[in-house]
């Protein structure tokens, strides 16, 4: 008897071949890995939200914490070695605070692509990588999320006065010309690296049900991903 990745691989193959009928087995099997996977993403997307959109959700956690832009970096070293950390650690922590906010305006975008999900998409993350599934919501999500995440971020940057902090972090620095602040694009570099905390949370959640499907909480979990 065919073990089930063994079924799905057969099965994805036959999908892609227009001109085959699909045997019934095969829709079965796409059907629940469809399930499985919109559950596990589903998961996912929740896991990473929840986790990141909170105060110190991005500031307390190494993993995603933001860091200033590479074009900084002189100016932050420049800064700490005159005695000014406390400025430079409240302008890093403004950054993250605002990722913080603008973060839960993701879920609805992942929700809507794990909805859109098909089946061939869903056969293809069951038997791909360990991130399958979050490599599918990041090729599917990333355009609409920062374009949903750009304009929060600016609100929320004002919200937390990252401006006026910015201006008293790089202004001596400007003068001395470390830094240039036309180059800087703050809003941007907050928004990528919110995107990119938000993935790198949905791969930890994944590699998670993968490992233990049945510990995740759902038979169809288990089912699905628990002979792989």
């Amino acid at each position: 008897m065919m073990n089930r990745r063994t079924t799905l691989t057969n099965w994805a193959s036959l999908v892609l071949c227009s001109t085959l009928s699909v045997p019934t087995w095969a829709v079965a099997a796409g059907d629940e890995s469809s399930a499985g996977v919109r559950e596990a993403l589903a998961k996912g997307a929740e896991f990473a939200v929840s986790e990141l959109g909170h105060p110190g959700g991005f500031a307390n956690n190494e993993k995603v914490r933001i860091p200033l832009p590479e074009s900084l970096k002189k100016a932050e070293g420049f800064a700490r070695q005159l005695g000014f950390s406390k400025q430079t650690d409240d302008f890093i922590l403004a950054m993250n605070r605002a990722a913080e906010m603008a973060v839960v305006e993701a879920k609805p975008i992942l929700i809507q692509s794990i909805k859109q999900m098909g089946v061939r998409d869903a056969v293809e993350i069951v038997t791909g990588s360990s991130d399958a599934a979050t490599q599918y919501l990041r090729r599917t999500t990333s355009d609409d999320i920062a374009a949903r995440f750009l304009p929060i971020v600016k609100q929320s940057t004002s919200k937390v006065e990252l401006a006026q902090k910015y201006q008293k972090f790089v202004g001596g620095a400007a003068k001395l010309g470390l830094v240039n602040e036309k180059e800087v694009d703050l809003d941007n570099h907050i928004t990528r690296k919110a995107m990119d905390g938000v993935f790198l949370m949905v791969a930890e959640q994944e590699k998670r049900i993968r490992k233990d499907p049945i510990g995740a909480g759902s038979a169809l979990l288990g089912r699905v991903f628990g002979n792989r």
